[in-house]
């Protein structure tokens, strides 16, 4: 089955790195998994994923320890520390946890680096399924600039595809449904590492269990679209993005850019949503413990961005601490629905501080998306949207959920930093 049928839709879940950064524990993966279960499952959320260096047992928060002893088998591959996941006790893995998150309904992810453990290399350990060892197929001079963990695979080396493969057999083995993939996907300062893309496609194709497959860290490059989609399910177009208006200002120019290539099975990523309860032990984005810095208008601009273009949607927060307003972002069914069914989406119209964005679904509606970048309010009028409609049934604000008389000279105030989303059915 091609990979793309893995992901027919945006996935949609939770991701620890907002909130607990490198330090996330089995108890607190459980819990958010639980509350899901209740809250969101039943509105297409069902992704659980456990983000970094779940192989560090002194892991305390987004700042990584450098050069630590990691915890390894003796094929090289890093297995969850049992300190802060007990279940995986006794070689069993993520298998246990695997199987609870499963009991939910829901599906289980991970985050992994590209390449193989620096200590494997330094002990010259065993890979399975190969002669070839770990220093044998080292790239060394390939390094993440920001995390020790890891050297680069030599795709030229024999033993190579070996050592994926056994990464992805005992992914399939725990019964991993999601793999986010980092220091992979990036142009710049991260590089691109299209070898090792290929490779884990080829893995991933040979475990025998599906999985989605997610690129890390952003901007990934666009000139290079036609190989992410070929191997991957959904790669970021940004560096991490944080609870600060010039990042969400920002994706919609990212966003414009790489509207052309979102298909289904295909999702360029705008990153996590830190909304709700994030920081708490994690000390990225110029934040520490806190409820996400952006305003109510600016949450509903994220929200109604990321939904209309069809990114994933990978909630960062602490879902056990959600108030009624944070939930009802994620719970509104008819923004859910162009999320997941949507399709066309395209930048209509910018002028300044003033973005529109239109979609089409397959039941006959067309969205319009009124975004307000500027420090006033603005007034939309929404005649010059419509022409193409004809007569017009029923105007919906979907934020609001009331219904817009689509008689006579029709606008609509946007606030400052904020968005409106419409939908039209025609008569």
């Amino acid at each position: 089955m091609n990979h793309h049928h893995y992901a027919t839709t945006p996935p949609m879940g939770w991701n620890s790195w907002d909130c607990y950064g490198a330090s996330v524990t089995e108890e607190e993966v459980r819990g958010n998994a639980d509350y899901m279960a209740t809250h969101l499952k039943d509105y297409g959320w069902e992704y659980v994923v456990v983000d970094i260096q779940w192989y560090e047992p002194g892991a305390y928060s987004s700042s990584y320890r450098p050069f630590v002893p990691l915890v390894m088998d003796e094929y090289s591959r890093l297995m969850p520390a049992e300190n802060r996941f007990p279940s995986a006790a006794g070689g069993k893995g993520f298998q246990p946890l695997a199987e609870y998150v499963h009991g939910l309904g829901l599906k289980f992810g991970i985050h992994i680096m590209r390449g193989i453990p620096r200590q494997a290399v330094h002990a010259d350990t065993a890979i399975l399924g190969t002669e070839a060892t770990a220093r044998q197929i080292a790239h060394t001079n390939s390094i993440c600039p920001w995390n020790t963990d890891m050297y680069g695979v030599n795709a030229d080396k024999d033993g190579s595809q070996a050592y994926y493969d056994s990464l992805f057999e005992l992914y399939a083995s725990w019964g991993v449904d999601f793999v986010k993939v980092d220091d992979i996907a990036a142009s710049r300062l991260y590089h691109f590492h299209q070898a090792e893309i290929e490779m884990i496609r080829k893995a991933i194709d040979r475990c025998g269990r599906p999985m989605v497959l997610s690129l890390s860290p952003g901007p990934a490059p666009l000139e290079h679209a036609e190989v992410l989609s070929s191997n991957a399910n959904m790669w970021r177009m940004t560096d991490d993005y944080w609870d600060l208006w010039k990042l969400l200002e920002g994706m919609f120019e990212r966003c414009d850019k790489w509207s052309a290539v979102v298909a289904p099975g295909q999702w360029p990523d705008c990153d996590m949503l830190p909304l709700g309860h994030i920081g708490i032990r994690s000390v990225d984005g110029g934040g520490s413990d806190r409820w996400t810095r952006f305003t109510r208008d600016e949450q509903v601009t994220m929200m109604t961005l990321w939904s209309i273009f069809r990114s994933p949607l990978m909630f960062g927060g602490e879902l056990r601490d959600n108030d009624d307003w944070t939930n009802s972002l994620l719970t509104n069914r008819d923004v859910l629905n162009l999320h997941r069914h949507g399709h066309s989406a395209r930048q209509l119209e910018r002028e300044h501080e003033r973005i529109v964005w239109t979609a089409s679904d397959d039941n006959g509606h067309r969205y319009l998306a009124l975004f307000n970048t500027g420090e006033h309010a603005q007034e939309y009028a929404l005649q010059s949207y419509l022409s193409e409609e004809g007569a017009l049934r029923e105007i919906r604000d979907l934020w609001q959920q009331q219904d817009l008389t689509p008689d006579g000279e029709l606008s609509v105030t946007v606030p400052s930093h904020g968005a409106v989303l419409l939908r039209l059915t025609s008569r």
